[in-house]
């Protein structure tokens, strides 16, 4: 049975999933939720997905929600295919380097990042006001913390070393929304390192894949 990826064709958690799944070389079929006739929120999805929200997959059975939590079980389950270094799996060193840069991404990127593309981007989209107060408190600290980013990384080519992994690959949905909030914080003139890094990472083909929107392949890679 082919893997189903249940989601939004441009929720940022659902082009994270995709790119994993091209990343792995992974065959999918993708079934499209209308966020805006509110289908995430309808009873046979929330069965599902408990908190009404986007992507879920079906493996056969087996539900999973969480697109973080979908990526690593992705990058496990299919470990000996496709792009293999997304997560280490035998150096204990790497692993704690994996993680750590996982909980960087999660708390100094995503946490700054999600929140400003909510309040200039998906607001407004919904009829809402944007809190322009807290716009410039979330940019001010994402800025602080990118700075940071640039001297990791002016000490190795990806955030957990030298490999890209999926620690690298959960910025890119949101960090590519970031221009569109009109938000300066990937000043890339500023940070030469985290330049490099982002051009890098958004350059793979796999990601050029779904950034313009999720689609099922169902085919051989």
């Amino acid at each position: 049975m082919v893997l189903t990826l249940v989601g939004s064709t441009s929720s940022t958690c659902s082009l994270r999933v995709a790119m994993v799944l091209h990343e792995k070389k992974v065959p999918f079929e993708f079934i499209p939720i209308d966020l805006a006739k509110g289908e995430h929120k309808a009873p046979p999805y929330m069965e599902k997905q408990p908190f009404g929200v986007v992507p879920y997959i079906d493996d056969d059975g087996f539900i999973l929600y969480e697109s973080r939590a979908i990526c690593h079980y992705i990058a496990s389950k299919y470990a000996g295919q496709g792009n293999d270094t997304l997560i280490p799996s035998s150096d204990l060193k790497a692993i704690a380097l994996f993680h750590q840069a996982a909980s960087t991404e999660l708390c100094h990127f995503n946490d700054f990042a999600e929140k400003i593309v909510v309040e200039r981007v998906f607001k407004p989209m919904n009829g809402l006001a944007t809190d322009e107060e807290h716009v410039k408190r979330l940019l001010a600290t994402l800025e602080y913390k990118l700075d940071a980013y640039d001297k990791i990384l002016g000490k190795q080519k990806y955030l957990a070393g030298n490999t890209f992994t999926l620690a690298d690959l959960f910025h890119i949905p949101y960090g590519a929304l970031l221009p569109v909030a009109g938000a300066p914080a990937l000043d890339l003139d500023k940070r030469p390192n985290v330049a490099r890094w982002w051009k890098d990472i958004t350059s793979r083909p796999t990601w050029n894949a779904v950034k313009d929107g999720v689609k099922a392949h169902t085919g051989a890679y």
